[in-house]
């Protein structure tokens, strides 16, 4: 059991290998859920982003819109494993 030290603040800092095992990187979040007996369960949190802001995000950064075929063709790559 890995033991943390609580500051001032009331602030916890989780080690890098416990990071790890949840699959959190920097900048992502982590959910708490309060259970019965004073325990805590920590997980990953799961992604809210939209389609909108997906989109929103990556606006702008091609020069020219990709046609259909284009499309396709990266599709078919991306199944075949030849990004």
């Amino acid at each position: 059991m890995t033991s943390l030290a609580v500051t001032m603040k009331g602030q916890v800092t989780l080690k890098r290998e416990l990071l790890q095992h949840l699959g959190v990187k920097p900048g992502e979040r982590i959910d708490i859920d309060k259970l019965p007996g004073g325990e805590l369960r920590v997980k990953a949190a799961k992604p809210t982003g939209t389609i909108d802001n997906f989109i929103g995000r990556h606006a702008g950064r091609l020069k020219k819109p990709l046609t259909i075929e284009e499309m396709n063709e990266i599709a078919a790559s991306g199944w075949a494993g030849d990004e």
